[in-house]
């Protein structure tokens, strides 16, 4: 079975347990598939943005849980969010994983497909030190380490 169908597959016990699995699984394709290492750590994010910029656009389900999941995950670890299912502004009935940070609701995965699907005009780290520079400093709790 292949690592996106296991994963897909998986019963989660909640939202958080499925972001983090997916996390762990881009940190080891991160290696295994592109010589990367991602850590969870603010300056993994440009890591994570070369290997974005050399993917082709193709199982985007996937890989925007993937990487989205990864990418959410060090924001919500930097800044003690909270993943929680939302609605998407104005798209619809449909409810897509978010982060709420200090009352303010960000969309990792929604990031993460628009830069696969749009390019480079969607860079996760100028989009980074945006939220970044709104949230202000980041919690002391949110350095949780590594997985």
């Amino acid at each position: 079975m292949t690592t996106n169908a296991t994963l897909d597959e998986s019963n989660f016990a909640s939202l958080d347990a499925m972001m983090s699995a997916y996390a762990e699984q881009a940190v080891r394709l991160a290696w295994s598939d592109h010589r990367r290492r991602l850590d969870l750590s603010e300056s993994s994010i440009d890591q994570l943005e070369q290997i974005l910029a050399g993917q082709a656009a193709e199982d985007l389900e996937f890989q925007t849980r993937l990487w989205g999941s990864y990418f959410g995950e060090v924001i919500r670890r930097r800044f003690a969010g909270e993943w929680e299912l939302a609605p998407y502004p104005g798209g619809g009935v449909a409810v897509v994983p978010t982060l709420l940070v200090r009352g303010s609701r960000l969309y990792p995965l929604i990031k993460v497909y628009r830069r696969l699907t749009l390019g480079e005009g969607e860079n996760l780290c100028a989009f980074y030190k945006m939220v970044s520079g709104r949230l202000g400093e980041p919690s002391k709790e949110g350095d949780e380490g590594v997985l």
